[in-house]
């Protein structure tokens, strides 16, 4: 069975995950339409996703208590977000499509169950059963917010284990996701999904965190000399 995820970890995107779910209907879709919501989702909210939804999932909330890489962001609620790791435990499911609660689907993208994200879950190379779009912002990273994946209780006990340990260099789930599938921007065709997948705004968008994760001794120069410009020093 396949099924197309979605995240609600409160109230305030609801609207915009059961326009999800309409969008995806619309596309006609063979495909089966889950929500993963946490506690703070209220009663009325899950009976309005369970008309549209085919299922809706309660699991706990993970929180990435990143509070100095958020602030780089300027999105200090993006900490929860890190609750997205329980989509890698949906193993009832043998392919997900994962769309964060604000995406809409303009047409049927079935074909990606097909063509993304093929590797086996005995393959060692976890790149391999893991596929999405490059990030507006900073392309050598992709976007975590349309990804594919294959379920498997090795990979969701993987990302658990490395954000206790590692952490997360933006403080929420794309940077977590980034550095555990990182052979991702070097992988197979297959694993990159065409940037109409997931087309994102740039305008608004901050590359601070991956700039200080990939370039850090370049990210401390720059910081060095603005920090003397402001002092009058430059």
């Amino acid at each position: 069975m396949e099924a197309y995820i979605t995240l609600l970890t409160n109230n305030n995107y609801a609207s915009g995950a059961l326009v999800l779910a309409h969008s995806l209907r619309a596309s006609q879709t063979t495909k089966q339409l889950a929500v993963l919501i946490t506690a703070a989702v209220s009663r009325p909210i899950r009976d309005r996703l369970a008309a549209v939804f085919d299922s809706v999932i309660e699991i706990g909330e993970i929180d990435s208590h990143s509070t100095k890489n958020l602030a780089l962001l300027g999105r200090p609620e993006l900490g929860i977000t890190l609750t997205k790791i329980h989509v890698f435990n949906q193993t009832q499911y043998s392919k997900v499509v994962f769309l964060d609660a604000d995406t809409l689907v303009l047409r049927n993208i079935d074909d990606l169950f097909d063509t993304a994200a093929n590797g086996s879950l005995d393959d060692e190379d976890r790149n391999k059963r893991f596929a999405a779009s490059p990030d507006a912002g900073w392309p050598d990273c992709f976007n975590s917010g349309v990804f594919v994946c294959k379920p498997s209780f090795k990979d969701y006990t993987g990302l658990i284990q490395m954000a206790s340990q590692e952490g997360t260099f933006d403080g929420g789930d794309q940077g977590l996701l980034n550095s555990y599938f990182s052979g991702w921007s070097r992988g197979e065709a297959s694993n990159r999904l065409p940037f109409i997948y997931n087309t994102t705004p740039t305008a608004s968008y901050r590359y601070e965190t991956p700039y200080r994760y990939n370039e850090p001794e370049t990210y401390a120069k720059k910081n060095t000399a603005k920090a003397d410009l402001l002092k009058g020093k430059g």
